[in-house]
């Protein structure tokens, strides 16, 4: 009788703990990837706070960042609850720092054909002599951001196999000039108005051309104010596929508040898709994943901080 009552007093104890921190969660900080226009990125998250609002009784914060180290250094402080869309390279950073620092929930995929990878691409201006990557040997060259996938991390890869050397010196001189612009909006901007020759960016290469593709930067940038932007460029490389980002929920979340927190990301998307949309930049949905999904991205990302650039 006595262990039936402690146990039950004990378990009694464990479940005031947990709706006790539950209820003590008040604030909800969204990280947001910067590199892109920070009105419209606010803007497409305004639907995502009004509803965790609502359905967890917080006061959801935006945390838009204006580079990627931002939100990184907020997730490894503990600054940070959720992303909803990040970068596998800038997860990587993430991981290598602190393995216990957040929660792999789950992989974006794509509405159309369930695929669960992006690419890197090379753009140019459409009216540009450049066909293909090595028609772009002696000209300037944008990457994104440090921490970015695609803007970064894919490409450097490749191109040190193709041309050798690296960043630092310009793939053996390849190129005339690499360069961070800060992100994928400023390097399409970068490559219009003639500040590179050519430059990085990501898409699905899913869905229509003309309409950005299913899912990337160019839809954005489309939204915006450049409707007609795929009459402008061309793309002249892509890279093997990559995995899409995954969604993150800080590790040392409450335990009764990260599965109310998880609960309602699944029901954001799955009811309130529109809204699910525009706030992860594609037509995408959850699909589930582990930190095993990003293990080769993890490793690229170890060699590229233990090497040079």
């Amino acid at each position: 009788m006595k262990r039936s009552f402690a146990s039950l007093l004990l378990g009694t104890l464990i479940m005031a703990h947990s709706t006790v921190s539950s209820a003590s969660v008040r604030e909800l900080n969204l990280g947001i990837l910067g590199g892109q226009n920070a009105t419209q990125q606010i803007g497409d998250n305004m639907c995502v706070k009004s509803y965790f609002d609502k359905t967890l009784s917080v006061d959801t914060k935006l945390r838009n960042s204006s580079d990627y180290s931002g939100v990184i250094q907020g997730l490894v402080g503990g600054k940070i609850d959720m992303v909803l869309s990040m970068s596998p390279s800038a997860y990587a950073s993430v991981y290598i720092r602190n393995p216990k620092a957040v929660d792999v929930m789950g992989i974006l995929t794509d509405d159309h054909d369930e695929s669960k990878g992006y690419h890197s691409v090379v753009v140019v201006r459409a009216d540009s002599p450049y066909q293909k990557l090595t028609d772009l040997k002696g000209h300037s060259f944008g990457f994104a951001d440090p921490d970015s996938t695609s803007g970064f991390l894919i490409p450097n890869h490749e191109f040190k196999k193709k041309f050798g050397g690296s960043k630092d010196s310009d793939y053996n001189h390849f190129f005339s000039s690499t360069t961070f612009s800060g992100g994928h909006e400023q390097d399409i901007l970068g490559v219009l108005n003639g500040q590179f020759d050519g430059a990085v960016t990501w898409t699905s290469m899913v869905g229509d051309y003309n309409k950005g593709y299913s899912a990337g930067a160019f839809g954005r940038l489309m939204r915006m104010d450049h409707p007609d932007l795929m009459k402008k460029i061309r793309i002249i490389w892509h890279s093997p596929l990559i995995p899409n980002g995954p969604i993150l929920v800080r590790h040392d979340l409450p335990s009764g508040f990260k599965a109310k927190l998880i609960k309602a990301i699944r029901d954001l998307d799955k009811n309130h898709h529109e809204c699910w949309v525009k706030a992860v930049g594609g037509e995408q949905h959850i699909t589930p994943a582990t930190e095993k999904d990003y293990a080769n991205i993890v490793e690229l990302k170890r060699e590229l901080m233990n090497g040079d650039r």
